[in-house]
């Protein structure tokens, strides 16, 4: 995977998004709250990294997007709310998107596409087409990273989880990888598949087992 871009970068790529959404405010103080947000010190897989991560992949596809701003917000959004304990990270991340930019005077439309691509993260199916599609396989993209991101992924996600005792833990998390191996393709845009799958493949089996 490359190299993501740095936390200095990442202030410009929001305001850029916010600015294309039609938002009427700069966006400064909202985009400061997403980063601390995301810099919050129970996070070690969902943080800062995977948010520069999955800005960075979509930068590699953008052309592929219909609406490149929503999806960009989509992407901040996505995990602004993470509680380990909790079982409606999603549903309260993507209120908290639409509210933002409701209030930010973008249209409602939008902000419900916002709203609607952040609830697509939940991985509870798998989008048919468009900038969902997109969005979720960028956020699945760790399942393809290389050997090494992909197993430092696996220890961050068992970090999160350390008050989880490690056989139920084992238990629960073979789960939930089982359940991507088993989609006939894990990654729903013919770019990701063709760039993504086997190497992600590869990555399920070895932490399945």
């Amino acid at each position: 995977m490359n190299t993501a871009p740095s936390l200095a970068a990442l202030k410009p790529l929001f305001a850029s998004a916010w600015h294309d959404a039609g938002a009427h405010t700069d966006g400064t103080e909202l985009c400061g709250a997403l980063l601390a947000a995301y810099a919050e010190p129970h996070r070690h897989y969902h943080s800062t990294q995977h948010l520069a991560e999955c800005l960075q992949g979509f930068e590699g596809v953008r052309h592929l997007a219909q609406r490149p701003e929503e999806v960009v917000l989509a992407l901040w959004f996505h995990d602004a709310v993470y509680d380990v304990h909790g079982h409606d990270n999603e549903a309260q991340s993507a209120a908290w998107a639409q509210q933002a930019l409701t209030t930010a005077g973008v249209q409602a439309d939008a902000a419900e596409r916002v709203y609607e691509l952040v609830m697509a993260t939940r991985h509870t199916s798998v989008p048919a087409a468009g900038d969902a599609q997109l969005l979720v396989d960028i956020d699945l993209s760790i399942l393809g990273a290389d050997a090494q991101r992909f197993a430092q992924y696996e220890q961050q996600i068992r970090k999160e989880y350390a008050f989880v005792p490690e056989d139920l833990f084992r238990t629960k998390r073979k789960e939930v990888l089982q359940s991507f191996a088993k989609r006939p393709r894990i990654y729903g845009t013919d770019h990701f598949h063709g760039v993504l799958e086997a190497r992600a493949r590869v990555n399920l089996v070895w932490a399945v087992a």
